[in-house]
């Protein structure tokens, strides 16, 4: 049985949102802070986002192990505080899903159980898995829920996956949208391709994940050969981790895209302007230099500056700022004033998102 976003959802998907990908607030102890998870919620709907994604690499894996156990808690926080607060406006509730094909089913299962529309399917910790197991997984998770597929950069656990890969994917009707996040030009070129190469290109919402490369990813047109004829793709969102911080700056820039795509040139030329800032200020957080060894915690770091996190506790106690990250964080705020404005945002609603 194929499993199918609610139309208002699947419209959103499809015409594109920002998507932030949902940190763990905890605190000194390394216990949930139920507080500041649902501040964090509260934060994202309130600054416009159209979905967030919970249970991902920047919730942090380690949620899923029976000794810590937060899996349920995490998405049964989010989906509370959704229903109290989106109203009537469609908004995408996405789970992330990960580990072998048993896991993974019960973990949409759980997902739907808690009312998520769709799964974020990761690659990660498969790397002994030939592709056809992944298409297999994929396929068994579909039966659950709609299916959004991941490319994972390496430096986080992932693996390169090829054009045909895609288009096999894109075969399958459970699925939706992909993420791409590899982190590399000729790999984000190989997905669109392999995605267009399918009877059900079209169909397919295409997100960037590319946090080092946002805004060309946004302003990018592929004008590829299909099935029935060259055709036009492009990414029309971005579901990212970069997006979990400066979320309401995320919201403008992708409106400011939305009116270049209609023709507005000079909103693609501020939008253009805009991108090496957003990469600068992505490589603070994420801890480029240390090939990424602190990019939860430069999250974290970003938050707590903010006032929504206490700290930059992670659960791994290894995961932290790196030597330098909190300087090129001080640095890139300093520089780019559409950042600091978000200070205010933060300030004015955060009494409200912390009751």
């Amino acid at each position: 049985m194929r499993r199918q976003l609610p139309e208002a959802e699947h419209t959103l998907l499809q015409q594109g949102t920002v998507i932030p990908a949902h940190p763990l607030a905890l605190d000194h102890t390394r216990t949930l802070d139920e507080r500041r998870q649902r501040a964090l919620t509260r934060y994202y709907v309130d600054a416009g986002a159209g979905g967030i994604a919970v249970g991902v690499h920047t919730t942090q894996f380690e949620i899923r192990r029976p000794e810590i156990g937060l899996l349920r808690p995490v998405l049964e926080l989010a989906a509370e505080e959704l229903d109290a607060r989106v109203g009537d406006r469609p908004f995408l509730r996405i789970a992330g899903v990960a580990g072998p094909t048993d896991q993974a089913v019960a973990e949409a299962e759980l997902a739907r159980e808690l009312g998520y529309g769709a799964v974020l399917v990761s690659p990660g910790g498969l790397a002994d898995r030939d592709l056809d197991y992944l298409l297999h997984r994929s396929a068994a998770i579909g039966e659950v829920l709609p299916v959004i597929g991941f490319y994972l950069q390496e430096a986080v656990g992932g693996r390169y996956l090829p054009r045909d890969y895609w288009r096999r994917l894109a075969d399958q009707e459970s699925t939706v949208a992909v993420k791409a996040a590899p982190f590399d030009r000729y790999r984000t070129l190989e997905l669109v391709q392999g995605i267009t190469d399918s009877g059900r290109g079209d169909e397919i919402a295409l997100y960037t994940g590319n946090d080092d490369n946002i805004v060309a990813d946004l302003l990018t047109p592929y004008d590829l050969p299909g099935p029935d004829g060259p055709v036009t793709r492009r990414f029309v969102g971005g579901l990212l981790g970069h997006w979990a911080v400066w979320t309401r700056a995320a919201v403008e820039l992708h409106e400011l895209v939305g009116k270049a795509w209609a023709g507005d040139e000079s909103a693609r030329v501020r939008a253009l302007s805009l991108a090496a800032a957003v990469t600068d200020a992505n490589a603070a957080v994420f801890d480029v230099r240390n090939d990424f060894a602190g990019v939860i915690a430069g999250v974290h770091e970003v938050l707590r500056r903010q006032g929504l996190l206490a700290g930059t506790w992670c659960l791994d106690p290894d995961e932290t700022l790196s030597e330098g990250q909190a300087a090129e964080i001080t640095r890139v705020c300093a520089a780019y004033e559409w950042l600091r404005a978000e200070d205010g945002f933060i300030a004015a609603g955060s009494e409200g998102w912390m009751s």
